[in-house]
């Protein structure tokens, strides 16, 4: 195994190829768990998706309230207690669901599926965030860079798995006994969480004890953090911009699909088997790609290359506002931003301090990243009232995504800077 990830990943020890391992298995369980429950939220979205922006602003309202709440958890209990304690909550909010599904009338369904449809994506962004905090506070920038890539094919290879196994038994069994699977690989992920807590140290602080402690501050120097830091804000805004082109490729996919596609069980397989065509397209990426352009082109080209290609993808669906041309822009968009973008992002935390990293990364990757979801989702539904077809609200995202691109290239002459300025304080 030493032989096979050697001719993939950069390994300069036994201690950094266990890290890896177990860093990547522990991304596979949380993707294994989250693609079981995509396709129910996404088939959601198109059943009811007259309400979509006011789905959206609740998702946003609970992030607000979730946030402080973790914080206060990350100042109470060290990062073998806390993180697991997260993944557990989630667990048990799965098992509620599968009960009211059973046992409340048909008649609350849309009501359940409402609130289903929130939870998962507070879960989706609060999982994903504290294992990639978990990660950046494991390993330092060094590497972070030749191994995150590596780390994030877990991720999708556990994509893949739950996006295959949803496919397959979305038309087959209730979909709310998906539920119940999606709470296996959750939990064999904290096990992964505490293996790693015990055995690997923090990759910047080289501190005896330090990663028992825990993290200093209270439940609002997260947010605090990142208003009183530029690179902190371009990130912020980095994220806003990722957010509103994700939100108008998922808008006009709910429309497109919902036209296109009358009965649920379809619906669901069908999301399910973009998720599937996504996640092999990033596991190539991450593979044989992701790391050698981090080392050709540095961070801020890397953080480049996928804004420049949805704009190259709005412009496409502006000319041709089909569900074909949709599919194939929403694939590369995706596989790009979870093979490229993803770790690229991640780096940029690898050279900020331990509070920062598990406070103002959740506030940045959970509040502000729902919070650019709330208005871009309330930006298409203005668009969409004033007349503009699908085709016309792509072409309007184009350029805002060319900006999007000047922005990770800031950042990642910012990030080359400061880690330069901590190696020599080292």
């Amino acid at each position: 195994m030493t032989n096979l990830i050697s001719k993939l990943v950069d390994i300069r020890s036994d201690v950094e190829l266990k890290g890896l391992l177990w860093g990547t298995a522990y991304g596979f369980f949380i993707m294994f768990s989250y693609y079981i429950l995509r396709a129910v939220r996404d088939e959601i979205s198109s059943a009811d998706r007259g309400n979509l922006q006011i789905l959206w602003t609740a998702v946003f309202l609970v992030m607000l309230l979730a946030v402080p709440l973790y914080s206060w958890a990350a100042s109470k209990w060290s990062r073998g207690v806390f993180v697991p304690l997260v993944n557990r909550f989630f667990i048990a909010c799965l098992v509620a669901f599968w009960l009211c599904l059973v046992f409340l009338p048909e008649a609350a369904r849309p009501w359940i599926d409402r609130v289903f449809y929130v939870w998962t994506s507070v879960f989706a962004l609060f999982v994903v965030t504290v294992f990639w905090g978990f990660m950046s506070d494991c390993f330092d920038n060094s590497q972070g860079k030749r191994l995150f890539a590596f780390i994030a094919v877990g991720s999708s290879i556990g994509g893949m798995l739950g996006s295959t196994v949803t496919a397959v038994m979305a038309e087959l069994l209730p979909t709310f006994a998906l539920l119940l699977v999606a709470c296996i690989p959750l939990e064999i992920a904290s096990w992964c969480a505490k293996v790693l807590h015990r055995r690997f140290a923090t990759g910047n602080v080289h501190i005896e004890g330090e990663s028992n402690r825990p993290v200093s501050g209270n439940a609002w120097s997260g947010m605090r953090a990142v208003f009183a830091s530029p690179y902190l804000m371009g990130i912020a805004a980095f994220i806003l911009l990722m957010t509103f082109a994700s939100t108008m490729l998922y808008f006009q996919q709910a429309n497109l699909v919902a036209d296109a596609f009358s009965d649920r069980g379809v619906r669901t397989a069908f999301f399910a088997k973009v998720d599937l065509a996504v996640n092999i397209l990033t596991v190539v990426f991450q593979l044989y790609l992701t790391a050698r352009i981090v080392r050709w082109l540095g961070v801020g080209l890397t953080l480049a290359m996928v804004p420049l290609a949805t704009a190259a993808g709005f412009l496409a669906l502006g000319l041709y506002p089909t569900i074909a041309v949709l599919v194939v822009v929403q694939v590369i968009y995706r596989a790009g931003r979870y093979g490229l973008t993803k770790p690229a992002r991640e780096i940029l935390w690898t050279v900020l301090n331990r509070e920062d990293k598990y406070k103002a990364k959740p506030f940045l990757d959970a509040a502000v990243y729902r919070g650019g979801d709330l208005v871009s989702g309330w930006i298409y539904t203005g668009l969409a009232a004033v007349g503009l077809s699908i085709g016309a609200i792509a072409l309007v995202a184009a350029p805002i995504a060319g900006i999007w691109a000047i922005l990770g290239l800031r950042l990642g002459l910012r990030e080359d800077l400061m880690a330069k300025e901590q190696e020599e304080n080292e």
